[in-house]
């Protein structure tokens, strides 16, 4: 199961699909193998199309209600179905935060670290993201860097620890619980669609501490895709929503995901 995944969001980010409306059938007989499952929730969740692309609308709320919001847009390239992908996030609004682009090249091995850069123009500055802050606040929202660039399937030990009519309940505890912050995470897949709907992370004191949910789908191309997502942080009280237009899927990419292009964004990423 070398490949990366979130299991999870900018679901959002990665323009990932997900359902909240009765769009297909469970299958009559559960799966029991939790490694099919969560190879199922990886396709589903971050491969719809061959590639896609969506304006976002993030708004940082703090846990007194100051609100910030942030506008951008996402394009994303599958060079391999269910293995590595390229995004390119760029920045309209703020003015502060304008022209700002995060690029991935994410990568399905195991043992080779997703690329990332951050390109700040402010300083005219392109920043290598380091492996090691993958867990840090992505741009001052709730997200985190690992949200966007991935979680390798490899890194966990999933359990399938229940099956309801409508999800599957999926426990993932860290094989090195000494490089995050979390002891285990759990993530409901929808049945019908293996689309992850809700992650909840536990800290090393078992307690809930972060959840990530999809809270709006729309069915576009007739992909069931999210359109509204938020993740709440449970002990600063903020949390971030992020809410998708104008996505479009195969819509032919070109090799846009370069290092050149952070300081010259493509025009898809300017439309």
């Amino acid at each position: 199961m070398n490949r990366k995944s979130m299991i999870v969001t900018l679901g959002a980010l990665a323009l990932a699909a997900g359902t909240a409306v009765p769009l297909f059938a469970a299958e009559q007989t559960p799966l029991t193998d939790v490694g099919a499952i969560v190879q199922k929730a990886n396709l589903a969740a971050y491969y719809q199309g061959d590639d896609g692309k969506a304006r976002v609308k993030m708004t940082i709320t703090s846990k007194d209600g100051q609100a910030r919001e942030r506008e951008f847009v996402i394009l994303r390239k599958d060079l391999a179905d269910g293995g590595d992908q390229n995004y390119f996030v760029y920045f309209h609004r703020p003015a502060d935060v304008r022209k700002m682009v995060y690029m991935v090249h994410k990568h399905a091995a195991l043992d080779k670290d997703d690329d990332r850069w951050l390109y700040l123009p402010a300083l005219s500055l392109v920043k290598r993201v380091a492996a090691g802050d993958k867990r840090t606040s992505f741009v001052g929202s709730d997200f985190l860097y690992e949200d966007v660039s991935g979680r390798s399937l490899d890194e966990d030990v999933h359990e399938l620890i229940e099956t309801t009519d409508a999800q599957y309940i999926v426990k993932n505890t860290p094989k090195r619980p000494d490089t995050v912050e979390f002891s285990y995470f759990t993530v409901a897949i929808d049945r019908r669609n293996f689309i992850p709907m809700k992650m909840e992370f536990f800290d090393k004191a078992g307690k809930l501490y972060r959840t990530i949910e999809s809270k709006k789908v729309e069915v576009i191309q007739d992909l069931p895709t999210v359109t509204s997502s938020v993740v709440s942080d449970l002990k600063t009280g903020g949390k971030t929503e992020m809410q998708f237009t104008e996505v479009k899927y195969n819509i032919n990419l070109g090799d846009v995901f370069q290092e050149r292009y952070l300081h010259r964004p493509p025009r898809e990423a300017l439309q």
